[in-house]
């Protein structure tokens, strides 16, 4: 009888169909022209795509139990679409309104507000945001909470600016709690990204009423979120890394140089068998946080999953040459994305 720990969770017959069904989809309506059609959208994002992401797969759902609306399914069937989305930098609300806010609402331990937001969460007609960091994009919370309500200045905060509830993790007397607030009470303003897939806004309160949604306690439940949210961006680096490698190899077997496909130059196969090397690290390492799930293993894949994506894109733009950097080839965009989800949850050097 096999060992239930040698079964690879982002390998099961399950998972190869659910990432079958999210990448048969996302081939036919998240091609380059709509990525790009997207990020300069409104939202910045396509609803229409992300409504039939919900509701033919029911990705928002997954990690949320069933009696809230939700799946009930974990953590590695949505790391098994982030690393979908990953591959082709579509833009959704699918980490930070699915994933994060659904985490943090599931620790809160309160049913009411549970009952109350999850079930729109999970059918992906409500959106939501956590406001959390400061400008330094540490994982402390920026926000305080008194007896006046919350004051300070979240960045960083995913959908921030357009998201239809508002969720905030706050200093506390008694530690750290979990807020939701009024979203006429807030200043909400969209920033300015390195990454033009990923939306991020800054929330600025003063004395902004809101109402507490845990019972105390929150404290130990911050350090299980976070992890949480770094597994869930490592399979989305790991997803992205993968297919930025395919790319870079489909184009040196069409270039040609000196009368030969440019793939065939010894230093150009070690460049790229370096790269590949890369991105099996960082599906080991989001295995092993998965299986794992302590600390050491969360960071470990922090810190691979993310130099795996950083490397594979570098070497994507080194590789096509001179088009790479232009604005009308996606390989800017891996590259922008890589060094912008690194800092996203904490520097990967602070991690190290």
């Amino acid at each position: 009888m096999s060992d239930p720990l040698d079964t690879d969770p982002l390998d099961t017959e399950e998972a190869r169909a659910l990432r079958d069904a999210v990448r048969a989809l996302l081939t036919r309506r998240s091609g380059p022209e709509a990525v790009r059609a997207a990020m300069a959208s409104p939202l910045g994002y396509d609803d229409k795509l992300w409504s039939t992401l919900c509701e033919q797969i029911g990705v928002a759902a997954l990690a949320i139990p069933e009696h809230y609306g939700g799946a009930g399914a974990g953590l590695a069937e949505v790391c098994v679409v982030l690393a979908e989305l990953g591959r082709t930098l579509t833009p959704a609300p699918m980490l930070g309104s699915a994933v994060l806010c659904g985490e943090a609402l599931l620790r809160t331990g309160n049913d009411e507000a549970c009952e109350r937001l999850l079930p729109g969460i999970a059918a992906g007609t409500t959106v939501a945001a956590l406001a959390w960091s400061g400008a330094d994009g540490r994982w402390t919370p920026a926000l305080t909470a008194s007896a006046t309500g919350l004051d300070g200045r979240a960045h960083y905060v995913l959908d921030g600016d357009t998201a239809d509830v508002l969720l905030a993790v706050a200093r506390t007397d008694d530690g750290f709690g979990l807020f939701e607030v009024p979203l006429d009470g807030v200043r909400r303003e969209r920033a300015t990204t390195l990454d033009p897939t990923r939306r991020l806004a800054v929330v600025e309160c003063a004395s902004t009423p809101a109402r507490r949604l845990d019972a105390g306690g929150y404290a130990s439940q911050v350090g299980l979120l976070h992890d949480t949210a770094v597994v869930a961006v490592a399979a989305e680096q790991t997803g992205a890394a993968a297919r930025a490698l395919e790319l870079t190899v489909e184009y040196t077997k069409q270039r040609r140089q000196f009368g030969r496909a440019i793939g065939s130059f010894q230093a150009l196969k070690h460049r790229m068998a370096d790269v590949h090397v890369h991105v099996e690290a960082a599906r080991s390492a989001l295995y092993a946080a998965l299986v794992d799930g302590d600390a050491e293993a969360v960071l470990t894949a922090k810190v691979v999953c993310g130099e795996a994506f950083a490397h594979a894109a570098a070497e994507m733009i080194q590789l096509h040459g001179g088009i790479a950097i232009t604005w009308e080839h996606d390989a800017h965009l891996y590259f922008k994305r890589a060094h912008g989800t690194a800092l996203l949850f904490g520097d990967a050097e602070l991690s190290r």
